[in-house]
Formats: structure tokens, sequence, C-alpha cells
């Protein structure tokens, strides 16, 4: 048996109504005054009223940070780390899609070692834990209820770059299906190309492991059953719950096991042309699975299978072919971009995106093909 290590955050809440919950899960936690993350769209909704009273009823008092923006900057997540310090606050609530979990997450760790998101970047580099911190997932995206990982734009060289560190990792979670229902189509079919491809990624990754597999391909089957359905009827609480659920596992799988390629390529595109993180991962995909099937076909054929590809009688091979062919039917019927074209990304910038996608090094390490320059280049063409 191999020799391998498992990694979770810390206690998850999940269930229709487990909002109601959220000021009793604080309170356990050392919540007494806390600073509550919201992006800028959930801060304007009915649903921030459900948590809000949640905290008031365990007279729990709050300050609300409501600026942050999609593909955040690491000055917000410094204004935020300063608010929460200035005003003494002892717990971070993050509410929202990826950038205000990332930006809660960034906040504690900032509140208690000082300094900026750019003298943490990379791995391992926070020093000391921060404030306690929890996450309500309002997207089934990212799965950051449950990484180590918060990514910013450094908006002086126009790069995308992620804090990895364990003290990153939430200390609770509550995530309610309900809290989802208010998504736009759109927002809902990015954010959960986003989490099919950390299902994948993870899945397929050189650093996975049994435990990591298991969650990887169990969030790829829900995800693959149930993201048709909430993009096209947004009320369906069965589909919406299972797309939490998925997201959720695919985290644990990404917490473990990493990305790969996709999030490499994808990273320059988010840096330079601010597209949303899971538009870039929805177009990039099926193209990084095309490259690396042939590196492991058992896997990419159990993907097709769970996918729900009919794949009795086919040869690993065919089989696993099947797995590209169903991530791109699913992007094109949810209506993913398919070409960096539809973007405006000129194909002169190939070169230069290709390069700053070889300096994310640890998703390339993951990847079960190995990419270079040219590869990459290649890569972007094929999905010009």
């Amino acid at each position: 048996m191999e020799t391998f290590t498992f990694r979770a955050a810390g206690e998850v809440t999940f269930g229709v109504g487990s909002i109601q919950q959220v000021g009793l899960k604080v309170k356990r936690h050392g919540g007494n005054k806390i600073l509550l993350v919201v992006d800028q769209g959930f801060a304007k909704s009915g649903p921030l009223e459900k948590i809000t009273d949640a905290l008031k009823k365990e007279k729990i008092s709050f300050v609300l940070f409501d600026a942050v923006e999609p593909e955040p900057q690491g000055e917000t997540a410094e204004q935020c780390g300063f608010l929460a310090k200035n005003e003494g606050c002892d717990f971070v609530l993050g509410v929202g899609g990826g950038s205000a979990m990332d930006t809660a997450k960034a906040a504690a760790i900032l509140a208690t070692n000082g300094g900026r998101v750019r003298d943490y970047q990379g791995l391992d580099k926070v020093p000391r834990p921060g404030l306690p911190k929890g996450m309500v997932p309002t997207t089934a995206g990212t799965g950051s209820e449950v990484t180590f990982t918060a990514v910013f734009i450094n908006t002086e060289e126009k790069k995308k770059a992620g804090i990895n560190s364990v003290h990153l990792f939430p200390e609770m979670s509550v995530l309610d299906p309900e809290l989802t229902l208010s998504l736009p189509p759109a927002v809902t079919a990015f954010t959960g190309m986003d989490a099919l491809a950390h299902a994948i990624e993870s899945y397929t990754s050189l650093s996975a492991n049994p435990l990591s597999e298991m969650v990887s391909l169990e969030a790829i089957r829900r995800i693959g059953k149930s993201l048709r359905q909430a993009v096209a009827t947004g009320s369906d609480l069965g589909a919406r719950s299972e797309m939490l659920l998925g997201s959720l596992l695919a985290g644990i799988g990404l917490a473990n096991a990493g990305v790969t390629a996709v999030h490499s390529l994808s990273y320059p595109l988010g840096g330079r042309f601010r597209v949303p993180h899971g538009v870039g991962n929805g177009l990039l995909l099926p193209a990084v699975m095309k490259y690396n099937v042939l590196s492991r076909p058992e896997r990419f054929a159990r993907i097709a299978g769970a996918l729900g590809e009919k794949i009795e009688g086919l040869s690993v091979k065919e089989a696993a072919v099947q797995s590209v062919e169903a991530v791109k039917r699913l992007a094109h019927d949810i209506q993913v971009p398919e070409r960096l074209s539809d973007l405006g990304i000129p194909e002169s910038a190939f070169p230069w995106m290709a390069e700053e996608a070889m300096k994310v090094v640890r998703p390339l390490e993951n990847n079960p093909r190995p990419v270079s320059l040219e590869e990459a280049i290649g890569i972007y063409q094929k999905v010009f």
C-alpha cells in the first residue's frame, strides 16, 4: 500500500435550511464580533438577511465588508484584513463565491500576520495562524470552503497567484443549497464547470491518492448528472443540492491532489484579461483532457462512465476519448464559451500567456503528461 497524506478542513455542515445554524456554529468556534465578508452582488440580495438574522439570534455583532469584486485584487484582501484588525474582530465569515471566501481567508491571516498579500503568495509562506474563519458558499464552484488556497490578482504585474497554506483551512463551513437558488444561469454554468475542472483535474493528478480519488470521482458523477438541470431550471432544489455537494467533494479532492495544467493555462486569462476563473477553466478543460487522455486512459475511461457515457464494449482508449466528448457536449449545452477569440483574446498573446502559464509550476508538476512551452502555445491555438 502506498504512503499518502489526506487533509481536510474543519467542521462541515450541509443541508437545506442549515444556514439557520450559522450563528451557533460561529459562536462554538469563538466568534463574538465577526467580520462578515460578502461579494458585491450578494450584499444586495435577500438571502443575506438569513445570515445576519442567524448571527443576531446568537447575539453576535458583526462588521460588514461588501467590497469584494470578481477576480479580487490583493489590495481588496488587505483592506479587509486591516478592517478586521482595526475593529477588533475575533472571527471572519466569508459568504459568497470563491472571491468572497478567498478574501475572507486572506483577511484572517493578514489580521494576525500583517504584511501584504504578495508576501504570502506561494507555498507555505504564512508563518502563524490567522483569526478563526468560517465559509458559506453561495455558488457551487470553487470549493474554497474546504481548501487551503486563496487566489488574487497582482495588479502591478497583471498576474494571478495563490496563497497556499494550511493556515487557510477554514475552521467551519455551512453549505445550504437554498442560498444557490438565485444564481443566474450563466453564473451557474461557469461556476459548475469550475467545480468539474477541480474534480477531473484532481482525479487525474499525479498527486492523487486512494481517498482523494474516491471523492473526486464522486464529484464528477454528481456534477455530471445535475449541472444541465441546475442551469436550465435554477429553482430545482435537488439539482442545486447535488451541485453544491459535488463542488464540496471536488474541493476536498483539490485540497489533497491539487489541480493540473488547466489551471496553469487559465491563470494568464484571469490575470491579464480578467476572464472569470470558471470561464477560463471551462473553456480549457476539454482541450487539456484531450492532451492528457492517453497518459492515464484508465482514469479517463472511468470519468466517461461517471459522466453517464455508455462505455460497455469499448476499449479503454475508446472509453477514455468519450470523456473528452462528454465534457465538450456539457460545456456546449450550458453555453460556456468555447473559443478564446470569443473572449477578445488575440492570438499574438499566446507566447506571453504560455510563458506565464509555465511559471504556475505546481499544477504542471501534477499534470499526467509533461507540458512544454510549445505545447502550451499549441493548446491555446486549439481553442482559439
